[in-house]
């Protein structure tokens, strides 16, 4: 429990795009210097807690909206700050997130210069006519430039972000944009389905039906297409939905999966923390509007807006699923340790879950099938 993953949010977008749920706002104009003020105060605020005083960063994140809006002396400045607060370990892994319409060769040489030493690319898609669907202000060709400048830069560690089942997207479509996310010297790939989340104008959309949603068929056969053809170039699926050669996994989000603390500074930011007075953990989110967030540090220098203590079963169950995620599966050792008893005592639907082949054991950890795999969201929900 000595090192956690540190989450910093970036709320500000150059346009919302409408399929994003995401705690993000198009505005003309950030109030960058001020907001990265208050992110400051923030983390200074949290250093000084017993919850976080004295302890490890493993990784930072910075994730938004689009952190690559801001200049590379802000980014500095937050590192700095975080510097100053925490130790550091030694191969801490320091991600932003970046649009490739928001970013040059100079910028991306900034940022690697403030020390960020992973890129994660919203690329989405390789086609343009896809990308103009999904609203994004890039275009293919300025991706791949994008790409070959932060290579230039001296990033080697990047992960592109794609999605499928596409409205009207073609099976040989998602194929030649895994093809050439391949090709772009990437050590990360992030592969989502489309999904139409309550709020979002995609879901007004297609309740309207101006958008009308890919067959399950075609869906099914693009999510093995990829976990097929991503082996064959090398990159495992260690979670359901990203793909890495070995040892290039996202150590930030691993720890969010295996149940690690976490500490999220920005609007709307979310944290998680475990310790001998909260055994099962405490997680709490910031207020999600830049304004109120703004005013809220200047008032207190927090900005908590929600918060909840799990009890056993919860995070007994929460734990499990999340695990479950990852390849690698739930350590059964380790949960007995954590919640002071025994998985199939707490839980004694696996043995169902085992018989339907949906769930198996293996080397100590509880895994999902192939089958269990297609149906990993009912899975889940029998934990929760």
């Amino acid at each position: 429990m000595s090192s956690f993953g540190l989450y910093i949010h970036i709320p500000y977008c150059d346009s919302k795009c409408p399929y994003c749920d995401f705690n993000s706002y198009a505005v003309p104009r950030w109030p960058e210097a001020e907001y990265v003020a208050a992110l400051c105060r923030e983390l200074r605020c949290r250093a000084a807690e017993a919850a976080w005083h004295g302890r490890t960063v493993a990784s930072v994140f910075f994730g938004g909206g689009t952190p690559s809006l801001f200049t590379p002396d802000s980014i500095a400045c937050l590192l700095d700050c975080t510097r100053e607060l925490w130790p550091w370990s030694a191969d801490v892994e320091i991600t932003l997130e970046a649009n490739p319409g928001t970013v040059d060769a100079t910028k991306l040489g900034g940022l690697r210069r403030a020390g960020v030493n992973r890129l994660s690319f919203g690329v989405q898609s390789f086609h343009d006519h896809h990308l103009r669907t999904l609203g994004r202000i890039h275009s293919a060709a300025q991706a791949e430039r994008a790409l070959a400048d932060a290579h230039t830069a001296g990033f080697a560690n990047i992960n592109l972000d794609l999605i499928f089942a596409l409205p009207g997207q073609h099976v040989d479509e998602w194929a030649a944009d895994l093809e050439r996310a391949c090709a772009q010297g990437t050590t990360h790939i992030s592969a989502y389905n489309l999904t139409y989340e309550e709020g979002t104008a995609f879901h007004h959309w297609r309740a309207e039906r101006r958008l009308v949603p890919l067959d399950e068929d075609s869906e099914f056969e693009m999510f093995q297409l990829t976990r097929r053809l991503l082996a064959e170039r090398g990159f495992a699926a260690y979670e359901i939905s990203n793909f890495a050669p070995d040892g290039l996994a996202c150590r930030h989000n691993l720890n969010y999966w295996r149940g690690g603390d976490y500490l999220g500074v920005g609007a709307g930011a979310h944290s998680f923390e475990r310790r001998a007075s909260l055994p099962w953990g405490r997680r709490w989110s910031n207020a999600k509007s830049p304004v109120a967030y703004l005013q809220r540090i200047a008032a207190t220098a927090t900005a908590e807006a929600t918060s909840e203590m799990l009890d056993r079963r919860q995070a007994a169950g929460e734990f499990v699923f999340l695990n479950l995620r990852c390849a690698a599966g739930m350590p059964t050792a380790e949960f007995a340790t954590r919640f002071a008893g025994e998985f199939a005592a707490m839980f004694p639907q696996v043995v169902e879950l085992e018989r339907d082949g949906l769930l198996c054991e293996a080397q100590d950890h509880i895994k999902l099938t192939p089958k269990g795999l297609l149906l990993a969201d009912s899975v889940f929900a029998s934990f929760l």
